[in-house]
């Protein structure tokens, strides 16, 4: 299998049951943390973890780096070491918001240790109820292994290098156009963007069935945002560090290598209220 990007639910049910399969169910509430894991107990894709976004994918102790603070290596070593990963295993993850939330985050982070078998559910769990594809309450057993992984760290970009490139730099938004604009705010304390930021939200990576439009179509989309740019110029954001991960993918899909994620992103940019703000589209 030759997974790194996307893979489709008639190619994840031919995988089921396969020992270098690793299948992560990364469903997300927000609005109601403990809410994935009564879903995931209910019924989830035969053989899958879970991925809890708050506890296992973010460190919520680190103080000033956002509402989702990127977790250290050795945090996420162990729990790959419960899963029973190993660099040779395929992982496939999947969420309940067409990869928006946590599912493009862990592919993030696999790609942070260097491992690039990995792929997110296009479509997501809807996608694989649509397809009439089962859910099951079992809950798998994992041979646990020993991991010991590093991020690369030129990957992942903090305040300090993101306002040291300036104009070098293009930081794309992934939030919706009303939060970019600043007219509204529902989750963080301060409206409005960073100076300089364009705004691609991640919907727009989707079709209406909540598949990833083509990667020739995300070519042509990112392409004109780009501009003059490179891919490598680009700065991923959004509201916490997760969202902005599907537009990483979505240019990792288009053949657009190269981009990064600025993981404080909003949440982490306002924690210190001397930080510049823009609202409106200027």
């Amino acid at each position: 299998m030759n997974a790194r990007t996307l893979i489709d639910v008639a190619a994840l049910n031919g995988l089921l049951g396969r020992a270098d399969v690793l299948i992560v169910d990364c469903r997300a509430d927000i609005a109601d943390p403990q809410r994935a894991a009564r879903d995931y107990t209910e019924g989830h894709v035969a053989g899958a973890v879970h991925a809890d976004l708050e506890r296992e994918l973010s460190d919520l102790s680190k103080q000033g780096l956002g509402r989702h603070p990127l977790p250290n290596a050795e945090h996420f070593s162990m729990l790959l070491s419960r899963w029973g990963w190993t660099p040779q295993t395929t992982v496939v993850a999947y969420d309940n918001a067409n990869g928006a939330l946590a599912a493009t985050r862990l592919w993030w982070m696999l790609r942070l240790i260097g491992h690039r078998a990995a792929a997110v559910l296009d479509g997501g769990l809807g996608a694989w109820n649509r397809a009439g594809y089962v859910l099951t309450p079992e809950l798998p057993t994992c041979a646990t292994t020993e991991v010991h992984a590093a991020y690369d760290a030129a990957q992942i970009v903090y305040t300090d290098e993101l306002r040291s490139l300036g104009a070098d730099a293009l930081l794309v938004d992934a939030r919706a156009a009303p939060r970019f604009r600043g007219d509204v705010e529902p989750i963080d304390p301060v409206a409005g963007h960073v100076p300089g930021a364009a705004n691609r939200p991640f919907s727009d990576n989707l079709e209406a069935d909540g598949r990833f439009k083509s990667a020739a179509v995300l070519r042509d989309e990112f392409g004109a945002l780009l501009g003059s740019h490179k891919a490598g110029d680009v700065v991923h954001m959004c509201g916490s560090g997760v969202t902005a991960c599907h537009n990483l993918l979505a240019m990792e899909h288009a053949g657009l290598s190269g981009s990064r994620v600025y993981a404080p992103s909003w949440s982490g940019w306002i924690a210190d209220p001397s930080r510049p703000v823009v609202r409106g589209t200027l």
